[in-house]
């Protein structure tokens, strides 16, 4: 997402940590919406969830979502990076770790399975409002 300067440094400070948001799929013309803990990192939100979910059904047929928190609304694709293990996943699991420092190993992950997966939203258009300043990609 190419944001300016300022921007992006907002997105950083706002969202470069734990979040929960609002994360929109659509299934034919029904859509559903639900919260999710998401951290925004090098221009995209990530998200630890279950490959199996409704969630991920709804994604796999329409990979186009929206995320909305905290003053910021976007549109982007969503792509499973696969299991949260994958020695692929190594470093952006290691930053996941930190990021959800305070819930990732209560017990709610089972990092084991490898169905507990990475999904990944790379942001094709947003809102970003900060002081009553808007910024728009």
């Amino acid at each position: 997402m190419n944001w300016n300067k300022e921007a992006e440094q907002i997105m950083e400070e706002r969202f470069g940590g734990d979040n929960e948001m609002a994360l929109a799929t659509c299934r034919g013309n029904v859509p559903s919406v639900r919260t999710v803990n998401a951290t925004y990192w090098e221009g995209c939100f990530y998200v630890i969830t279950y490959g199996l979910s409704r969630k991920m059904e709804e994604i796999r047929d329409n990979p186009t979502v929206a995320l909305s928190g905290d003053w910021f609304t976007c549109h982007g694709t969503a792509e499973s990076l696969g299991w949260f293990g994958k020695e692929e996943n190594k470093a952006l699991a290691a930053h996941l770790r930190q990021s959800f420092a305070s819930w990732i190993d209560n017990g709610h992950n089972d990092f084991a399975d490898e169905n507990t997966i990475i999904l990944q939203v790379r942001v094709t258009d947003a809102v970003l409002l900060s002081h009553g300043r808007r910024f728009e990609k």
